[in-house]
């Protein structure tokens, strides 16, 4: 069974859609029990990420989701607060992966929030990119963005370079939104959904 996290995202139908396209069973669920069972989880986006760590506190899912060993998938703010700080809010995070996320700078010619279509750099082997071409487009929506790190699988530039995509063992995350980003964003998709504990 496949959960997305009800973590106060806005794009649970549009997740839920792009991997029901994969022939896969999927559901929305805030209940610890659900993602106890689950075979994968799915934090999603879209929100901020003080919205996203208030409610985790408040549905009681802050520790089963950093000590668990099925696969995790970040989207967005998703992947965000698998760090230990957000500047958005000043939000401390899962503290999952080292690293403040920051705002994006201000940078002449380029708008905030960083919205469209841009490449990735794969910088490093994982799971998550298998089958994915290297300058692939992908289809970004966000203010905010983790710094290059050792766990930073994926670059982007947008004026200066952040993750594109991270992964510690068994958590993995996306800047990008793979359920936005065409056959590229289901090649991501179906490769998580391969990947057992």
């Amino acid at each position: 069974m496949i959960v997305i996290v009800d973590s106060g995202g806005a794009n649970l139908i549009s997740i839920m859609s792009a991997i029901a396209r994969l022939g896969k069973h999927v559901m929305v669920s805030s209940a610890m029990q659900d993602i106890e069972q689950a075979s994968h989880i799915i934090l999603p986006g879209v929100g901020s990420a003080e919205i996203v760590m208030n409610r985790l506190h408040t549905l009681g899912l802050v520790d089963i989701l950093k000590v668990t060993t099925k696969p995790v998938l970040g989207i967005c703010v998703g992947m965000q607060v698998l760090f230990e700080f957000s500047e958005e809010g000043k939000t401390p995070c899962l503290s999952i992966l080292n690293g403040t996320v920051k705002k994006l700078p201000l940078i002449a010619n380029l708008c905030l929030p960083h919205m469209g279509w841009n490449t990735i750099n794969i910088s490093a082997p994982s799971v998550l990119m298998q089958g994915i071409s290297q300058n692939a487009y992908v289809y970004y929506v966000h203010n905010f963005a983790a710094p290059i790190s050792s766990n930073t699988i994926a670059e982007t530039d947008y004026g200066s370079s952040f993750s594109a995509a991270v992964q510690h063992r068994n958590f993995m995350g996306v800047q990008f939104h793979p359920e936005r980003s065409g056959a590229i964003g289901s090649q991501l998709l179906k490769n998580f959904l391969e990947q057992t504990v």
